[in-house]
Order: structure tokens, then sequence, then C-alpha cells
């Protein structure tokens, strides 16, 4: 008899069954090519010799086939799942991809899995790429129920025309801005862009190949189609050639507590053939408020270490705040003018902060800046490339309610749309991206910053709220995504990334032209017209001050 002390049992062993994903395998359709674990970025499955035992079973008494000695074996080749749980199948599903006779495939776990009992292995706090798991959205659930019947514009979205842009930058009251104008005064500068921005995504974090692509399609909408979108860098500076570029007028560069990639963008200020579209002071994200970024050193390759002025191949972790800075009225006065004055005050300079009930202080403090272009503020639901559990599930605030505090205030002050608001955070969570953003335009902000949604859409990212793939941080993106790994990212066609941005963006637009029909506007977008949403949870509406309806 075998000992259970001799078995390979502990306290962390798993089975199939205690996975979130079992690999469903075909026998019978396989032929052993070896691509399905040759593309697996886990290295989940693999190919093993397997030992099956053949009963011999006699049909009739005394026939030649029983034998009462035993039975026969055969040996052969077969696939594996792996149960250790840093080698977790992920859901990713590029092995059913790549299998030419749909032998493999995998499934989600109808059990529940024991892995999040488990994750905390070696004393190590669960990370994760991505999103949060399940969360209802309660921006999908907003409605447009103000319908402007008889009055122009008519109700045909397909042939009026409408103005679908907003204002990045400070805007002064008419009276402000003429007396400015006559006196020969500085005057704000102000960028009219399309209201879905791409979002913060680092050079770093982005594969080579995912960037450019990114860059193409915003050029095009931009140069062929006329739809002003921009996109930001996040932390990490952008190629060099790209500053030296007409195309960095689409391009918002941001600023972190790292400044990683700003040497070459101060390097690069001589020879910048325009002015980029605005900068960005990021002094926190709703997916990790309070947390700093880190950029694992697999990640850091030779090309990303040149941008930031580092070492290859080591971690590059972000400090959680500003070392140079104590308050956010500091950061008022010394960032914000200083990014300002390196521009010659002719680019809109605006923060982005997580959002939490300290967000209308923030706010407060930019109203009383001239210099103060915008404020982004970031919600819970908003994604990152790495975070812990605690961090995505627990810390934060919901960014509906965050904006609409902050849109009330200013509207209390009588300056409303004056610094324009910007909103993130699950925008498109669930696919319905003009439908969140424009249920946030109505809620009080200029515009929204998606980025989850846009990976998506322009290259099939795999990631959902059930934890599939979700391994942004590993630098093992199956569809290249976010892997620095040459072998990985070029599975991913820059070209085929621009042609599906130019058609998110495009369908973008008709969407909100289809919502801003019926509610009687085409010269401007609807920026906090609330009583022309409402929702169905009496809570939620007192909450945001808007109807109920059921």
């Amino acid at each position: 008899m075998v000992s259970v002390r001799s078995l390979p049992v502990n306290p962390s062993s798993l089975t199939y069954h205690d996975l979130p994903w079992i690999v469903q395998h075909r026998e019978d359709r396989c032929t052993l090519c070896g691509r399905c674990t040759s593309i697996c970025p886990t290295g989940s499955i693999f190919l093993t010799y397997r030992r099956q035992r053949m009963p011999k079973v006699g049909l009739t008494p005394g026939a030649p086939n029983q034998d009462q000695r035993g039975s026969a074996y055969r040996t052969f080749m077969g696939i594996r799942q792996n149960t250790d749980l840093a080698r977790r199948c992920i859901g990713c599903g590029m092995c059913a991809m790549v299998c030419p006779n749909e032998a493999i495939t995998p499934a989600p776990n109808a059990n529940d899995p024991r892995t999040p009992f488990l994750n905390n292995q070696k004393g190590e706090a669960p990370t994760r790429g991505g999103r949060r798991n399940d969360r209802n959205s309660i921006l999908d659930r907003i409605s447009f129920n103000r319908i402007s019947m008889l009055t122009d514009p008519a109700l045909d979205a397909g042939r009026h025309e409408f103005s679908c842009n907003t204002i990045l930058g400070r805007i002064l009251p008419p009276e402000e801005f003429l007396r400015r104008q006559a006196a020969g005064e500085w005057i704000p500068p102000t960028r009219e862009i399309f209201p879905f921005i791409i979002g913060s995504m680092s050079f770093g974090a982005l594969s080579p190949n995912m960037w450019l692509g990114l860059l193409q399609g915003v050029a095009y909408c931009n140069e062929v189609l006329g739809i002003p979108v921009v996109m930001c860098t996040g932390e990490g500076g952008c190629p060099p050639w790209v500053l030296r570029s007409p195309f960095l007028k689409y391009i918002v560069l941001q600023i972190a507590s790292g400044y990683f990639g700003w040497d070459e963008i101060i390097r690069a200020l001589p020879e910048m053939q325009c002015d980029p579209a605005a900068i960005e002071i990021k002094y926190g994200q709703g997916a990790k408020p309070g947390d700093g970024g880190l950029l694992m050193w697999f990640k850091v390759s030779q090309l990303i270490a040149r941008l930031r002025g580092v070492p290859a191949g080591v971690d590059l972790p972000s400090p959680p705040v500003h070392q140079t800075l104590y308050s956010i009225e500091e950061s008022v006065m010394k960032m914000i003018q200083t990014m300002s004055m390196a521009w010659n005050f002719k680019v809109p300079v605006y923060p982005k902060i997580s959002g939490s009930t300290s967000a209308k202080s923030v706010l407060n403090n930019l109203v009383r800046n001239p210099y103060a272009g915008a404020l982004l503020i970031d919600g819970i639901d908003g994604g990152t490339g790495a975070a812990y559990n605690i961090s995505m599930d627990a810390t934060g605030h919901p960014i509906a309610s965050n904006l609409r505090e902050c849109y009330l205030d200013l509207v209390a002050q009588g300056r409303q749309n004056e610094i324009p608001l910007f909103a993130a955070g699950g925008m498109g969570k669930n696919g319905n991206i003009t439908q969140n953003g424009m249920a946030m335009i109505m809620l009080g902000a200029s515009g929204v910053h998606m980025g989850k949604y846009i990976m998506q859409a322009a290259a099939g990212c795999l990631g959902n709220e059930k934890n599939r793939c979700n391994v942004c941080n590993l630098g093992i993106c199956p569809k290249g995504i976010t892997s620095q790994n040459p072998k990985i990212y070029r599975r991913l066609d820059p070209d085929d990334v621009a042609q599906r941005v130019v058609e998110t963006f495009s369908a973008i637009r008709t969407e909100i032209k289809k919502i801003m029909a019926p509610l009687g506007r085409s010269q401007s977008l609807p920026i906090g017209m609330s009583d022309a949403i409402g929702i169905d949870d009496k809570h939620i509406a007192d909450r945001l001050k808007i109807k109920y309806i059921c």
C-alpha cells in the first residue's frame, strides 16, 4: 500500500476542478502537432507520455481473450493540464485559436474554484493585470429619456450636421475673453478634441506594435476623417521620433511621480515641430489610488530602458506621490505653472487624480489657478496593467457620483464648464462605450478617457471581468498587446490595430449623433444636461440628482 505521506500532496495541492479554467482536450481529434503547447502563455498545458490501462474482458466463460493474470497497458503521447497555481490556465483560448482540428479549448469551471484562497502563496498578496472582477455598471442602466419630437433638428441623425467635439483647456467667460483680447493679454490655450480620448497607457506597458498601431489610427482619424482624436502617453514618454514629428499634436504627454521618459522629452523640446495636445500631471490612478506604478523587469527592454534613462532588466517602481510636492496647493503653484512655462503658456496643462471624497477640494484649488486647463478624475472601476487585488476591488470612489459632485460644486459657483471635467474608470466596461460616455457627459463631464475598451476593440484583448487572461503585468500577453518580447508582440500587426481604431471611433461618432438627435441638440454636446437622463433605481437617482424612471 502506498502511504499518503509519500505522495506529492500538501495544503496547496490542487486538482483540475479547483482551477478557474479547465482545459478540455479531445484525444480522438488531436494530431499532436504541438501548436497549443507552444503558444500557451503560461505553460498550463504540455505534451507528455501517458500510460493507460487496457482491461481484458472475456465475453464468454473460458474465452481465449479472458486473462485472469492481469490487464494490458498502452503508452502514448497526450496533452496534460498543469495544476500548479503559477502555471494555471488563464482561459485566453489561444490553444483553441491555433488548433487545426478543434481538439482543445478552455472551459470555465462550473464549481467554486479554490484559487482565491491560495493566491497568496509565499506570503505575497495577489496581484492582477486588467480590471476588477464582477461589478454592475451604473452607467449601463442610465437611459436618455428626453425626446424633442417637434423641434429642430430633425430626428434623422444620418443627414443632419452635428458638432460632436469638446474643448480641452480653460474656457473664459465671454466678457473676460473679449476684455483680454482687446487688451492683448494672455488667453488660456484650448484644444477642440473628440470627447472620447484614448487614456493613459505607457509605451512601456504597451508593446511597440500596439502603441504604433494606436498612433497610426489616431493620425488617420485626424487627417483623413476629420475626427480630432487624441491619445495620452501614460508615464514613460514616447518614442523619440514621435516627439520630433508632426503627430505630436495628437498626443497628451503625461508626467507622473516617476518622471520616466521626461529626460527625452526635455531634450527634444528645441526640435519639436509642433506643440503636444496637452500636458497631463498624474497624481493618482483610479484602479490603485495611493499606489505607485510598477513596470516589472521583464518588460524593461533595451528600448524602454533607453527612453526612461535606466538600466535594462530592472524593476521600475514609481513613488505613490510626487516626491517634491507636499500639497495640492503647491502642485497648483509649481507643477502646472512650470509645465505651462516650458511650452510658453501655449499648451493646456491639467492634473489627473483618483476618485475620492477629496476631489472637490482639488477642484476648488484649480478654479482659483488661471493656468489650470482641466481636471481628470479616474474612478474605482478603472483598469491597470498591474495592481494588488485589494486596491482594484476595494479602494477608490465610483466615477459617476464623484464627477457629479464636482460638477454640481462648479454649478453652485457659477463656473460650470470653465474648468472642463474629464472622467475615466469603467468606460465601456460591458461594451457600451458610447452609452457610458454620453451618460457621463450629461452628468457634467466634458469628455471621457477609455483604456481597456480600446485595447479590446482595437487589438482583441482577451481579459474580462471573470478574470480571464488579465496577465498584462507579467509580459506574457498572448495577443502581444502588453508584452515587450519580440517573439510575442510580432503577432500584432500595427496596420490591423490602426484600422480597428479608425472603425471604432467612426462607430462612436455615429452613435453620438444617434443620441444627440432625439435630444434636439446639434450645435454642442449636452454637457450637464441631466434632465435628459433617468435611471430605474430611486437611491441612485437621488444621489445623482437625475430622474427616477420605472
